[in-house]
This record gives C-alpha cells, structure tokens and sequence, in this order.
C-alpha cells in the first residue's frame, strides 16, 4: 500500500519542492538568524501534502486523457487526492494564525496555480506557460514563504490597514536579494518541466497538449535548456561578489563541468527514461551547494 502510494503521488519528484525548501530556510538562517520550529514545520507539511495532491491529481486526470493506469481503482485514487488537500489546506490555515495575511494570501493564488496546473477547461499544463508557472510558483514562492514566516517582521513585505486605508511597504534590497539567491532553483525547475516537455512532445500533440517546445522546436527549446543553466550560474557569481552568500560559494560555479556535460548529452537524445533524469541531477547539482554554502556560513560566521 505505501509503495503503491508513493508511486502514485510520484515521491521522487518532490525534490522539487523540498530544494527549494531547504535553499530558503538555509538562507533566512544565514542571512537574519531566525529559525521558527512551529511554522517551518507547519509550511513543510502543507507544501509537502499540496505538492503531492497535484502530483496525484495529475496522474487521476491522465486516466481520462490518455489511459493512463493507476495504482488504485479511480474512487480510491479520487479519494487520495481529496484527502492531501483538505490536510494541506488544514495545515496552511494553521500557519496563517500564526503568521498573518500575506501568508494567506500567497497560499491561496499557489493552491489555485496548483489545482487549475492539470484541472479545467483549459489547464496551464496544455499550455506554453508550465515552464513559467513551476520556476516562479516553486523555485520563487517556496523560498519567499520560508523566509517570510521565520524572518523578523518588514524584512520582506508588512502590511497595515486601519479607517479603510490599505498601506504595503516592501523591503526591496531584501526582495532583489531573495530574488537572486531564488534564480538557480527558479531555473533548474523551469528546465524540469522543459525537458519532460521536450521529451514527451509527439506523445502531447496526439493528446492535443501543445507545451513551450511544441512552439519553439526542439533545437530551440534544447538551447533554452542550456541558457536556463548559465543564467543560474551567473547568478551564484552574483550572489558571491555582492556577499549574499559566503565568499567561498564562489566554489560552486564549478558545478558547471557536469551540468555542461549533461547539456550536451541532452542535446544529443531527448529520451522520458534516458536523458529527462539528467535535468533533476542538474537541479541538484546547482542547488545543493548553494545550501551547504549557506550552512556552512552560520557555522563559521
């Protein structure tokens, strides 16, 4: 039963979400000194649970649209995905007693992105946008959110509404700051969901599914591929001459020798079970030194 579980909720993705995560929770440690138990745990499971429910619901739609079979009877499988959301909704409202309505907010347009990724009319993922939506949605918001519910109060954004007058102040240096610390896993992400698009092209049209590659051809969209990378790295180098990170993140641009080597494998074959891991190593890759950069910067600070 759980093995069947986690194959249906796909666990080996959700690294995903949990780099993110980590990336966020490192950096608020190093950069403000702040760790919240309660509402990082809170946010960990509520994010956790709601990745796992899309995932779910991803697989529950993809029975109707191209056959394929799942691990439990659909009542079950229907039943699964229900559960997940009520448990990450039950777990986000929790936060947001404890943190405000900025939280809230975020939560809500992250659960409408998520539901609406594979459900509607319309859904993002027959569209050109899915590369958009899960680098911005994933490799942004996550660490934003992390951040935000252990960081001081204004280091971000602060709110005050009083005799019907809305005021929002944003701590911009600290927002462009986040921002760049986000642009490896906004990037890695992105090319996730470019590569498995790239990969599953033919399979998509006949499914009337028309992605970014569809649009762009493959060439094209393999080139994008490896522009997302460099632009990842540039941003580490940012990141360690205005000293958002630890001088000695430096290191990390050397990340580049394999991710590079597997761009051209890539390149050459765009294969769901050969080459399409290769863009969740190149995410790791990027992202996990930048994590170990930060922890190591509170432990030597």
């Amino acid at each position: 039963m759980a093995g069947r579980f986690l194959k249906y909720v796909e666990i080996q993705t959700k690294m995903a979400s949990v780099l993110p995560f980590l990336l966020g929770l490192s950096y608020v440690i190093y950069a403000y000194g702040r760790f919240d138990r309660l509402n990082t745990l809170l946010f960990f499971a509520s994010m956790l649970s709601f990745d796992m429910a899309t995932t779910a619901l991803n697989n529950y739609i993809d029975v109707k649209t191209n056959g394929k079979k799942l691990e439990f009877s659909q009542k079950t499988a229907k039943q699964i995905v229900l559960i997940l959301l009520i448990l990450a909704s039950c777990l986000g409202l929790a936060l947001v007693l404890y943190t405000g309505l900025i939280v809230l907010a975020i939560g809500a347009l992250c659960f409408g992105v998520g539901i609406f990724y594979t459900f509607g009319p319309v859904p993002i993922s027959r569209l050109p946008l899915g590369e958009i939506f899960s680098g911005l949605f994933m490799g942004l918001l996550i660490p934003f959110l992390v951040v935000y519910i252990n960081a001081p109060k204004e280091s971000l954004i602060d709110y005050d509404f009083s005799n019907w007058i809305l005021i929002v102040s944003v701590n911009a240096l600290n927002m462009l700051k986040l921002g760049v610390v986000a642009i490896p896993a906004m990037t890695g992400i992105a090319n996730i969901m470019l590569s498995n698009n790239t990969c599953d092209l033919e399979a998509d049209v006949a499914v009337n599914r028309f992605t970014l590659p569809y649009y762009l051809g493959v060439k094209n969209a393999v080139n994008l591929f490896a522009a997302l990378y460099y632009l990842g790295y540039a941003s580490i180098i940012v990141m360690v001459l205005f000293r958002i990170v630890p001088t000695y993140g430096l290191i990390i641009v050397f990340g580049l020798i394999p991710v590079q080597k597997n761009i051209q494998i890539f390149r050459k074959q765009q294969s769901k079970s050969s080459t399409f891991p290769l863009s969740v190593q190149n995410l790791g890759i990027m992202v996990i030194p930048v994590i170990i950069s930060l922890i190591a910067g509170v432990i030597f600070k």
